[in-house]
């Protein structure tokens, strides 16, 4: 079995920093891709960041400069740093892996239960 867990939301005003984790854990033999999505009352979820094992990133384009994804894959945590925060960035944010639980398993999706991030104006 395979848990995803999110943690470090909360309520921040506009300008602040937020840090948001996620630690997978179980039966675990290897993560590819661990990507970060949000999504915001009324609206689709949406691709924030994503990261390769390798560590290469992607962001869209609303948070390019102010986010920043990096992960340990020691721990098999994935981190979203988020900086100059504003009220449009409200939303539950939810982590996902690409998780192979032994050698010969394919790589399955995984998500997270989702941790609230709000920023008062």
């Amino acid at each position: 079995q395979v848990q995803v867990v999110e943690s470090g939301g909360g309520l921040v005003q506009a300008g602040g920093s937020l840090r948001l984790s996620c630690a997978a854990s179980g039966s675990i033999f290897s993560i590819n891709n661990m990507d970060w999505y949000r999504q915001a009352t009324g609206k689709q979820r949406e691709l924030v960041a994503s990261i390769t094992r390798g560590g290469i990133t992607k962001y869209v384009d609303s948070v390019k400069g102010r986010f920043t994804i990096s992960r340990d894959n020691a721990k098999n945590t994935v981190y979203l740093q988020m900086d100059s925060l504003k009220p449009e960035d409200t939303a539950v944010y939810y982590c996902r892996g690409e998780i192979a639980t032994t050698r010969s398993a394919s790589p399955r999706t995984y998500w997270g239960q989702g941790t609230q991030v709000t920023v008062s104006s």
